[in-house]
């Protein structure tokens, strides 16, 4: 089975480090976007299974993502992938629909443990 993955950060790097450390077990077609704004027009027009979701970033930040997702009903698995390690920022995220926080940069193996912690390897 193929995994679509929607990588959405500002950062370059962070979408290609992020790529780098999913699971070598997975097929997978990863779409890259730079801000909120693209990753709701990827995700409206395309089939994804998983979202990385950076929090900070131009036009739209992941905040206001995981709120229109929330409001438009829009179902995706949403991981939220940042360096803002601030207890209020991970209570938003999980209120608003996100599965899991990872902090940034991740990891191959805590991409790992939290891929298989929610079932999805």
């Amino acid at each position: 089975m193929t995994v679509s993955i929607l990588i959405c950060d500002d950062s370059n790097i962070a979408r290609k480090q992020l790529r780098k450390s999913l699971p070598d077990s997975w097929k997978e077609n990863v779409t890259f976007v730079t801000n909120g704004q693209e990753a709701l027009d990827a995700l409206k027009a395309g089939d994804f299974d998983i979202l990385f979701l950076d929090l900070t970033m131009p036009v739209l930040d992941g905040f206001e993502v995981l709120t229109i997702l929330k409001a438009e009903g829009i179902k995706i698995k949403t991981f939220v992938v940042s360096a803002d390690l601030q207890e209020e920022a991970k209570r938003r995220v999980a209120a608003d629909g996100a599965i899991d926080f990872i902090r940034k940069p991740a990891s191959a193996e805590t991409l790992l443990e939290v891929l298989n912690k929610h079932g999805l390897l």
